[in-house]
């Protein structure tokens, strides 16, 4: 493995880095969006039936609102309930914001990361080749041991950006999904929760 690394040239480096950064984006993400993390199953029963009892004061707020990302959504909408529909809409959404951006935390990175290793890649292989020009300009092409090494940093750098991208972009697209539906149904929640507090809905 080390010698095919030292094959592709200086440009693995960056591949590699790359290649490490991606790996621990992906191991956090897997961590922090965990379903059970993001939307407690228990919570939003466990709201109705505090508000139903009257106990939801500033000290519950606070703990509803660290809890989770539901849970900071619906304390912002529950906080504001006594100033009217449209103020305490307009504290959810900007609640909402600030709870995605959390979500989609390092997501852009690792698709930064899926978009320039191919391109890494790509440059591997342009040196590489301008190393086989060279070496026939230098020897012509009688000698296939001296074009073999621009052959295989044209190669290896290529297939290494590759295999660094693609999983890159996969997971990218596969948490971005993920976030996108959290966000779809905490949003129903919320505008569930302004419909019961102004009565135009029953609680369920």
């Amino acid at each position: 493995m080390f010698e095919i690394i030292k094959s592709g040239g200086w440009l693995m480096l960056p591949i590699i880095l790359c290649s490490i950064g991606a790996m621990g984006i992906i191991i956090e993400r897997f961590w922090s969006l965990q379903k059970k993390k993001i939307l407690p199953p228990e919570l939003v029963p466990q709201v109705w039936k505090l508000f139903r009892d009257k106990k939801l004061d500033d000290v519950v707020l606070r703990r509803l609102k660290t809890s989770s990302p539901l849970g900071c959504i619906l304390a912002a909408g529950l906080a504001n309930s006594h100033h009217g529909r449209a103020v305490m809409k307009e504290c959810i959404e900007e609640s909402g914001r600030k709870v995605v951006h959390d979500l989609e935390l390092y997501l852009n990175t690792l698709g930064t990361i899926a978009a320039i290793t191919p391109l890494l890649g790509l440059l591997g292989t342009v040196f590489g080749m301008i190393q086989v020009f060279s070496a026939i300009t230098t020897v012509g092409v009688g000698d296939p041991t001296v074009l073999a090494g621009g052959i295989s940093v044209a190669l290896i750098t290529t297939a290494a950006g590759l295999t660094v991208a693609i999983p890159s972009l996969i997971f990218h697209r596969y948490f971005e999904r993920l976030v996108d539906e959290y966000v779809v149904y905490m949003e129903e929640e919320a505008l569930k929760l302004i419909d019961i507090l102004h009565g135009d809905r029953e609680e369920p």
